[in-house]
């Protein structure tokens, strides 16, 4: 990749336990989240939303995180 080229980085989220035959989706820049339940949609949304708060405060979008930092951030960022 050359230094003029961007890097580009998006997060995928994918909920499977969707029952009730609604059909969910959530788009930003850097991710998207798409299908589950209402409850699994919500917590994947707040998970991705807190995560990219906490790139922010670090000073580092998804694209210069690596996959370590970046599963910590996620794990951190998971509603319990």
């Amino acid at each position: 990749m050359s230094e003029k080229q961007d890097k580009r980085a998006h997060l995928l989220g994918v909920g499977l336990d969707n029952a009730d035959g609604h059909k969910r989706v959530t788009v930003a820049e850097e991710f998207s989240i798409v299908g589950g339940s209402s409850e699994t949609h919500d917590r994947m949304t707040e998970t991705v939303m807190k995560t990219f708060e906490e790139l922010r405060s670090r000073g580092k979008s998804l694209a210069q995180v690596n996959r370590d930092e970046l599963g910590e951030i996620l794990d951190q960022s998971s509603p319990k």
